[in-house]
């Protein structure tokens, strides 16, 4: 086994225990920045690191470069690698002498976080200066969301993004990557059979069980990755190292057609999602399937789907409208809609006792729902206003993106690409 290998194999038991966002934040402790030290790459040098769930090849050091290194264990150091840990073999460097001094001006990798990162398409280069004739410091691979620590023009007015990689500066030219524009966050609710569906075709909210298997379809053979609320919060805050194409799967209400349509579908293609459940609504059994009703997730359902789904609240009485067609939650007060964002947050814990994310109701809310929120202990909430989640959005107001059965797999994919323009083409079949 190659030495790259026996380092990917090795690190993915220790780093799966690490995804937790609080513990892939302290993974550079307090006592490994003391024993740190700066070592020179013998070789041109691959690096691990844990991208959303793998531990993967994230890209190469040059032979020659200096890095900061933290003492790992037997076969790899650590060193710092975008918003985590990057790992190389220890036999790839060596100490440096004393008189070996890094030029990198140091306070610049010290500068406050700017919320923005730059995204791969390809293998890039990573410059030691502002310039492409400078030296090549190493590469970063496709397919990654890098934080960008600052930005500078060259003498002809091109953009250069400075980056961090074991602690020395490097330069990323905009021409080699794009800004990361946010994370689509998309919404579904109701699925049904075409030939069944006689009471909800004019609801914009129901889809069709062909229409979201092409939809699916596409994001897997697009080789988009799905992620979690908990990650989505560990992307917000600067925590984490997650792939340039993810999309976060939501599904409100916690409709029985969820469980009959879109499991099976998710699970198949190796998917996850988020559940928003109305709590009161749960079922004690599950009910006879019946595609003119709304019904609704019983418990033995719910326990099924947790293979795929994340069970999170959409409240528990608050999902109703007064006589004016608007959300009841816009005149209740602080203290009921406290009450009830805690009330289904008890009422979860049956299947997840990490209910820490929620679904406003119609999408509607106020200034009282998001301090309730907060002090229900809530850290996420998510809205209906359109648009994508990036870091440095109000945690409590963060928007989502719907795909309706009439969109087409191009309006999908245009909808949710990073930066719209030339997309892969998929076949599906309608």
């Amino acid at each position: 086994m190659q030495p790259q290998h026996k380092i990917a194999a090795g690190l993915l038991g220790i780093v799966m225990s690490l995804l937790a966002p609080a513990a892939l934040a302290d993974l550079l402790s307090e006592d490994s920045a003391i024993q740190a030290q700066y070592m020179e790459v013998q070789r041109n040098s691959e690096v691990y690191s844990l991208i959303g769930e793998h531990v993967i090849p994230v890209g190469e050091v040059k032979k020659g470069q200096l890095i900061q290194m933290f003492p790992a264990d037997a076969e790899y150091y650590e060193l710092k690698f975008g918003n985590g840990t990057g790992f190389i073999d220890k036999n790839d460097v060596r100490t440096i002498s004393k008189t070996r001094k890094v030029k990198d001006d140091l306070g610049d990798l010290n500068k406050p976080l700017t919320n923005q990162n730059l995204i791969t398409q390809r293998a890039i280069n990573v410059y030691t200066a502002a310039d492409n004739k400078s030296e090549i410091f190493g590469v970063l691979e496709e397919n990654l969301r890098y934080p960008i620590i600052g930005k500078l023009k060259d003498r002809l007015n091109n953009t250069w993004y400075e980056v961090n990689i074991g602690d020395r500066l490097g330069f990323v030219s905009e021409l080699d990557c794009e800004v990361d524009n946010g994370i689509p966050v998309l919404t579904y609710h109701h699925l049904l059979k075409n030939e069944e569906n006689k009471r909800f075709r004019n609801t914009s909210t129901t889809t069709s069980d062909v229409a979201f298997s092409n939809q699916m379809t596409y994001l897997k053979q697009t080789g988009y990755d799905t992620i979690s609320m908990y990650q989505l919060e560990a992307y917000l805050n600067n925590q984490i190292n997650l792939p340039g194409k993810v999309v976060l799967l939501t599904f409100d209400d916690g409709l029985k057609s969820v469980y009959r349509y879109a499991y099976p579908v998710l699970k198949d293609y190796g998917f996850r999602a988020t559940a928003f459940i109305i709590s009161s609504r749960i079922k004690r059994h599950p009910q006879k399937w019946n595609p003119d009703s709304l019904q609704f997730m019983s418990i033995s359902e719910l326990k099924t789907i947790q293979d795929v789904f994340d069970i999170q609240s959409h409240t528990h009485f608050l999902h109703r409208t007064d006589g004016n067609r608007r959300p009841i939650l816009l005149s209740r007060s602080l203290h009921n809609i406290e009450f009830d964002f805690e009330h289904s947050r008890r009422a979860l814990e049956q299947f997840n006792p990490h209910v820490l994310y929620l679904s406003y109701p119609f999408g509607g809310y106020n200034q009282k729902a998001i301090q309730a929120a907060k002090d229900a202990g809530l850290h996420l909430a998510v809205t209906t206003v359109q648009g994508k989640v990036k870091p440095g959005d109000n945690p409590y107001t963060l928007k989502r993106l719907y795909i309706l059965r009439t969109d087409s797999i191009p309006t999908m994919a245009e909808r949710i690409a990073n930066k719209p323009g030339a997309l892969p083409g998929v076949t599906v079949t309608e």
